[in-house]
């Protein structure tokens, strides 16, 4: 991911809870927006990993078609999980075309996901 200094904490708690994390050079606007250019980085690392046999099954979570050939190679090798699309509205036909039955969208997770307080009585 894109390194950005004010999401420091956030990092941190990440890699406290076991998580390893890659950082990219990122370039930041005079609007003070960023963007970080990691998408050909994450392909190419899942397909080293891929062919060094790190992982079973991919669980990609994104909406950007710029993803549509990782997920169509590993959905041809059997190697996809699922594809978790953030937003239905803005999610790439072409990774709908290419992740298929494998594709869910986080609003239909939502049950699942949420936090619910136990009630006392």
């Amino acid at each position: 991911m894109g390194y950005i200094q004010k999401n420091q904490d956030l990092y941190s708690s990440l890699q406290k809870d076991g998580h390893v994390l890659i950082f990219k050079p990122t370039l930041s606007h005079k609007d003070g927006t960023h963007k970080g250019n990691v998408d050909a980085d994450l392909v190419l690392q899942a397909m080293i990993d891929f062919n060094q046999n790190k992982y079973n099954k991919a669980v990609i979570v994104t909406s950007d078609g710029d993803f549509y050939c990782l997920v169509k190679y590993l959905y041809d090798n059997k190697r996809l999980k699922v594809v978790i699309s953030p937003y239905l509205k803005t999610c790439s036909v072409l990774l709908k075309q290419s992740a298929k039955e494998k594709l869910v969208f986080m609003d239909n997770l939502r049950n699942k996901l949420e936090y619910k307080r136990k009630s006392t009585a």
